[in-house]
């Protein structure tokens, strides 16, 4: 009887963590870190920011800008940018690296950067032609898929 009423003590405790642990709240831009307040005012001056969001889990903090384009950038509980998506426009050029910049010039001229992810193997990069490229650490292309 002991191992029982432990065992639903414990399930009924594990349950009540898990419902706290995933909790999403809307922010302020000042409750944003500075780093990524600073980012948005270099590579988004001009664009509304429709909401931003605070994401809890257990262990890690995150950050969603939802900009009124459609656009939206997330960041690390640091600030540091994790993930640019510009679904109706192009990522703009001052947040992509100038290596994966120029490869894309060159070898897509048609396409525009539509939404890049910051990975800790590399780059991570889908275009507007549909094709999806992964640039390693040292910016080379690991990957193209369709």
């Amino acid at each position: 009887m002991r191992k029982f009423i432990f065992t639903m003590f414990a399930l009924l405790t594990l349950g009540t963590l898990t419902v706290k642990a995933d909790k999403d709240y809307v922010i302020t831009m000042n409750q944003l870190p500075a780093q990524a307040q600073q980012f948005v005012k270099n590579h988004f001056p001009a664009t509304k920011v429709s909401y931003i969001k605070e994401e809890r889990d257990f262990f890690t903090r995150n950050y969603e800008i939802v900009f009124a384009d459609g656009s939206k950038a997330e960041f690390a509980r640091s600030g540091e940018w994790t993930e640019v998506d510009c679904r109706y426009s192009e990522v703009p050029r001052s947040v992509v690296p100038a290596v994966i910049t120029a490869y894309v010039q060159e070898h897509f001229p048609d396409a525009k950067i539509r939404k890049i992810e910051r990975e800790r193997g590399g780059y991570d990069v889908k275009l507007s032609n549909k094709l999806e490229l992964f640039f390693d650490k040292n910016l080379k292309v690991r990957n193209i898929d369709d």
